[in-house]
């Protein structure tokens, strides 16, 4: 029997392709989705006047997406074992790219934001089927090597993406960031179709329904709550009333069905280790500094400066660069401490946010070039040590649904931050705006001085015009600069939790 399976395995190894197309194909599929995080921030502006959108209602573009992707990301296991890691990954591929076009067709901020949420879905399942069809497929022992190669396109990606993007944006329009998406797709499916293979099949498996789908409407109806609540006025509405019960009513049923249930979405167990329970809440406020700093400084840059797409592309990908670079230091640094490269990340992150306070109406390229850089510093930094303390010393049976958890937050704390930040950057535009308005005044003594008020002035519709444009430029940027103070606290805040989880045995 023994020999005859041996026979099997050695035929099946025969017909399978090579390991170094897997991994290329693999690397490829990851690098797709990587790009969609950060290609359609370079646009924003664009499809903001393009669409006649607020600042609020084009940032859902960003924030819907990423919640789609947290909502969908935990099922992915299922539907592996459901439909089969290779069918799941030809759906995903397929759908992510049929969504992509119908994005860049989208007549409406409505229809943009359901298409995005459709690429969101249909891309989270790439992620994590690529890293478990990866790590089947080579030996224990060259993991390390392969998900080094693999990670590649987790970091080509944001830097690829957005100075393409902007570029192709610059040159035609908007809808150019979602169709040069289109070839990419075309490739991975062709790779995934010819090279990937599932062994084991479909199988029967076990999906706490009551609560995922709990978790995931008390998700959407707070992710709805935030990107809606400042232009409804919050809770002097209804309907962000209405969606606030829902969303406690429908976290109240998870946490209620986690306690009392069995084989739970969410094992109890899990919170009971000090490491994984400290590394979702650093999670989930690293989420909150992933993606906030990419989805303000485009629409600053354009609405402050009137920069074009290109050189917002290229400031974009300078996180990237960042981001690079801090992995680069984490392959000689990894046999620190895994706190110390945590500690220093955020503080980096820290000091990017407390740097972006001291912008102007006059921020340069390079103001936004260096703090961008050293954001992505910080985030190279700080992914890798928090996934070692997080998962130190959780049991290895726990890993799985812990590692789905882990996830999930980081995606939930990047779109409820950036919705958060969104609402700062209006509010403080309204209320700079009021305050600034103020000492516009017929009796105001610095309007008497030519060299003070320029073209500026309250006696003609041109001065008025001119002056009333220059105020709003200035409120705008009070709105950004509380954003960037938002930022740089919420990083401060991660640090004293650092110093909370237990050093790992292995690097005792």
């Amino acid at each position: 029997m023994s020999a005859e399976l041996s026979f099997e395995d050695l035929a099946r190894a025969e017909r399978s392709p090579p390991r170094a197309l897997i991994l290329l194909t693999l690397t490829f599929v990851t690098m797709l989705y990587a790009m969609t995080v950060t290609i359609a921030n370079v646009s924003l502006a664009q499809m903001q006047g393009s669409l006649s959108a607020t600042q609020d209602q084009i940032a859902w573009v960003v924030t819907f997406n990423i919640a789609a992707t947290a909502v969908v990301t935990p099922s992915a296991g299922w539907l592996a074992a459901r439909l089969g890691r290779r069918r799941v990954m030809i759906l995903s591929v397929a759908g992510f790219g049929l969504a992509s076009i119908l994005c860049g067709l989208a007549g409406s901020v409505e229809e943009l934001v359901l298409c995005r949420i459709a690429q969101g879905a249909f891309g989270a399942p790439m992620v994590p089927l690529s890293q478990a069809i990866l790590l089947d497929t080579y030996p224990k022992r060259q993991h390390g090597t392969v998900t080094a190669i693999w990670g590649v396109g987790v970091i080509l990606g944001p830097i690829v993406a957005p100075a393409l993007g902007g570029i192709l944006s610059e040159a035609y329009n908007w809808r150019w960031v979602f169709f040069m998406i289109v070839p990419f797709t075309a490739v991975a499916l062709i790779g995934v179709l010819a090279f990937i293979r599932d062994p084991a099949g479909p199988r029967r498996t076990h999906m706490d329904w009551t609560g995922f789908l709990a978790l995931a409407v008390a998700v959407v109806a707070f992710q709805v709550m935030l990107d809606r609540g400042e232009r409804n006025g919050w809770f002097d509405s209804l309907e962000i009333l209405i969606e606030a019960g829902v969303a406690l009513a429908a976290f109240w049923v998870f946490v209620t069905h986690t306690l009392t249930g069995e084989r739970t979405f969410l094992n109890p167990l899990l919170l009971r280790d000090r490491n994984f329970a400290i590394g979702l809440v650093i999670v989930l406020l690293f989420g909150m500094l992933n993606f906030t700093p990419i989805t303000l400084l485009p629409t600053l840059m354009q609405d402050v400066q009137g920069y074009p797409d290109s050189v917002i592309g290229l400031v974009l990908s300078a996180r990237g660069v960042g981001t690079l670079i801090g992995f680069g230091v984490m392959i000689f640094a990894g046999k620190l401490d895994p706190r110390i490269p945590m500690v220093v990340g955020f503080a980096l992150q820290a000091f990017a946010g407390w740097a972006m306070t001291s912008f102007d109406a006059n921020v340069t390229t390079w103001d936004v070039l260096w703090t961008a850089g050293i954001q992505g510093l910080g985030v190279g930094l700080i992914w890798v040590p928090l996934s070692i303390v997080t998962f130190a010393t959780l049991a290895p049976h726990l890993v799985p649904d812990g590692t789905a958890f882990f996830h999930l937050l980081r995606n939930i704390g990047s779109s409820i931050h950036i919705s958060l930040s969104v609402a700062l950057v209006v509010r403080g535009g309204k209320v700079g705006y009021a305050q600034l308005s103020e000492n516009i005044s017929a009796y105001n003594e610095a309007f008497d001085f030519p060299w003070v008020h320029g073209l500026w002035g309250t006696e003609t519709l041109e001065e008025l015009g001119a002056l009333s444009r220059e105020t709003a430029r200035q409120a705008t940027v009070l709105g950004y600069l509380d954003s960037f103070v938002f930022f740089w606290m919420t990083a401060a805040l991660a640090i004293p939790l650092v110093f909370l989880v237990k050093r790992p045995a292995a690097h005792g």
